[in-house]
């Protein structure tokens, strides 16, 4: 099964870089990733094509106008671009386990959503990471939360189970993976959705309206967050209400998604 690595970014290249390198070290090589740029500066452009010469799978940078924070559009653009049948999505500031892209070849399955979960990192862990690309791990001093997450176990992650097929309890689109046909069937991500909010919850959603269930991964696929300040929030409220109004309705797909990307 071949895989599209879909990371979003933006104007935080030092961050990107310590992805990408985690990605170089992959046991199981993405077969292409996709920078999903939300309208990042030259810094991030010249960081891109730097790497792309020597990066072990094709590189694409998937950019639009920054326009404000409209993840949705960006991820939508991205999975537009992808070129393989599983796509696994991150963000750019999950530092990924060696393993993190086999472990979701092992658990992807017809009609399924993955979503995993992430190891949260402190700040000073977190510079000793984007200073020295040091390797993260159970152990690492300056884990801030979940530092049992960071233990990687098949075993563990099967007896724990994978969760209520339809909750959309602790679903984050920074670690998701799900086959390309059924987010193209629901139209992607909701781009009503502007600034912070449940965009990833309310996908899921859709999914599961569309017959697809979740598996809920815990102990595998394996990732660590790093710190940064919250993202403003200032539109939650309304995003919260784009959320109500498709559980209400058990809407599938949205009206503002990939099929209506503009320029």
């Amino acid at each position: 099964m071949s895989i599209s690595l879909i990371i979003t970014t933006y104007n935080w290249p030092a961050a990107l870089n310590a992805v990408l390198a985690s990605v170089e070290k992959q046991s199981r090589l993405p077969d292409e990733v996709i920078i999903a740029d939300d309208g990042s500066g030259q810094a991030t452009r010249d960081l891109i094509d730097t790497l792309k010469a020597n990066f072990p799978v094709p590189l694409i940078h998937s950019w639009h106008e920054d326009r404000g924070f409209r993840l949705s559009a960006s991820r939508n653009r991205a999975i537009g671009l992808t070129s393989f049948d599983y796509i696994i999505m991150i963000d750019g500031d999950l530092v990924l386990h060696p393993e993190f892209i086999a472990d979701h070849l092992a658990i992807a399955e017809p009609d399924c959503l993955v979503t995993g979960k992430r190891v949260k990192m402190g700040p000073d862990l977190s510079r000793e990471i984007l200073a020295a690309n040091v390797r993260p791990s159970v152990f690492s001093p300056g884990i801030a939360r979940g530092r049992e997450l960071a233990l990687r176990s098949r075993w563990l992650s099967e007896k724990t189970g994978w969760g209520a097929p339809d909750s959309i309890e602790g679903i984050h689109g920074c670690n998701l993976g799900f086959w390309r046909q059924d987010a193209l069937a629901i139209n992607g991500f909701n781009q009503a959705f502007e600034g912070w909010g449940p965009e990833d919850k309310e996908f899921a959603l859709r999914m599961y309206h569309n017959g697809k269930w979740r598996k809920r991964v815990k102990f595998y696929a394996v990732a660590f967050h790093l710190h940064h300040e919250e993202s403003c929030r200032h539109q939650l409220a309304y995003n919260n209400l784009l959320f109500n109004a498709t559980l209400k309705d058990r809407s599938i797909r949205c009206a503002q998604g990939i099929n209506e990307l503009g320029g």
